[in-house]
């Protein structure tokens, strides 16, 4: 009797590691997929704010120009200097001019959003998340590979149980080894499964 439950532990058991085996494997591949993910998604939130910052160095220059014409009371420079604002600066400009020039300047404006910049913090919330995902993938990667030293043990248990030659120790290691598959099967049962 000891011998064919063993037999069905054994045989459950190697089933349920080659699957612990089969999920760790895929949820590293998952993990790998979300860490790329990841990185292109930085790549471009980072390309956009290189784009916002050119954007913002080009109206600093011409932002620049009109302080300058300004200060030297060449208002017909200043004003030529303004209608050539780029759109995003313009909107900034004219909040600021409205708001009676409170602010240092409107750069401060809460109205000025230079090229890219929506966009570069749209992908690097992007990137965290993808990223948070990714270590997620990993934990579950990882514990699908602890369950397989668990059922691992129960093997051990199982296969010991066949070799002592006392009675009472024998079963003992066979009722070690069910307890611990029944232990790993339930931890199993509460696992996310990517197939």
């Amino acid at each position: 009797m000891r011998e064919i439950i063993a037999v069905f532990v054994l045989s459950v058991t190697a089933i349920l590691t080659a699957w612990c085996g089969f999920e760790s494997s895929k949820w590293g591949g998952e993990m790998s997929i979300e860490f790329s993910q990841a990185s292109s998604a930085r790549i471009r939130s980072l390309d956009y704010a290189n784009e916002a910052r050119a954007a913002k160095s080009v109206d600093l220059a011409i932002y620049t120009q009109w302080v300058d014409a300004t200060a030297r009371g060449d208002q017909a420079f200043a004003d030529y200097v303004s209608a050539r604002f780029p759109p995003a600066f313009a909107v900034a400009f004219a909040s600021w001019q409205a708001a009676g020039e409170n602010t240092k300047s409107p750069f401060a404006e809460p109205s000025y959003v230079p090229p890219g910049q929506v966009e570069a913090a749209k992908y690097s919330d992007l990137a965290d998340e993808k990223f948070a995902t990714a270590l997620q993938s990993n934990q579950r990667g990882d514990n699908y590979a602890i369950l397989t030293v668990l059922f691992a043990l129960v093997l051990f248990f199982t296969a010991m149980s066949g070799r002592n030659k006392v009675l009472w120790a024998g079963w003992f290691l066979l009722g070690l080894g069910v307890a611990v598959a029944v232990f790993g099967s339930v931890i199993l049962a509460t696992y996310p499964v990517l197939v």
